[in-house]
């Protein structure tokens, strides 16, 4: 467990999940997916039963090449962040990123912050020499972020999404570590 300080000087606690944290992890997405259209699922759209997603969390914990971290305040999930990897030979060394913040802590550090403990944890891990994302392509504050650390454009798939009657492309991005 780690203690960090945030921009407004409230601290927050980044620890790995663990099985028990399942229930509120699934409540976590199914609420900040109603604050943002950048995630892949909307409000209540995580769909995963607590038991599977338990299941996943456990597997995660025993690969030495994925990891899921939360980061909290005051007991309550404010962002989950993880790098999962296949189990395949041939492309485990490639670890799929992922975070998602609650709206109300974004812009105060914590996705930076988060970015540089996985990829420091994937430089440790010994397996993993590539970090690969998606994202939305007018999702102009996460691509500065990943950018910043040194992410660089790999590619873009074509109105992949579809919200609310628009189509939108998703941002392939990568780094070589």
């Amino acid at each position: 467990m780690k203690k960090i300080c945030l921009k407004n000087g409230k601290e927050v606690m980044i620890k790995e999940a663990v099985q028990e944290d399942a229930q509120s992890m699934i409540k976590f997405y199914n609420i900040v997916g109603g604050e943002t259209d950048f995630l892949s699922f909307g409000k209540n759209g995580f769909s995963m039963s607590q038991h599977d997603y338990e299941n996943f969390i456990e597997s995660t914990r025993t690969d030495n090449h994925s990891i899921i971290l939360l980061a909290t305040m005051d007991n309550e999930i404010i962002s989950i962040a993880s790098i999962t990897s296949s189990q395949k030979a041939r492309t485990k060394h490639v670890g799929t990123l992922g975070i998602v913040i609650a709206e109300e802590h974004c812009g105060l550090g914590l996705g930076r912050t988060l970015m540089d403990e996985l990829i420091e944890w994937a430089k440790g891990n010994g397996t993993t020499k590539k970090i690969h994302l998606v994202t939305r392509e007018d999702n102009d504050r996460a691509i500065e972020l990943y950018k910043k650390v040194g992410f660089k454009e790999e590619g873009l798939l074509q109105q992949d999404t579809y919200i609310d009657g628009m189509y939108y492309s998703t941002l392939i991005m990568g780094l070589l570590i």
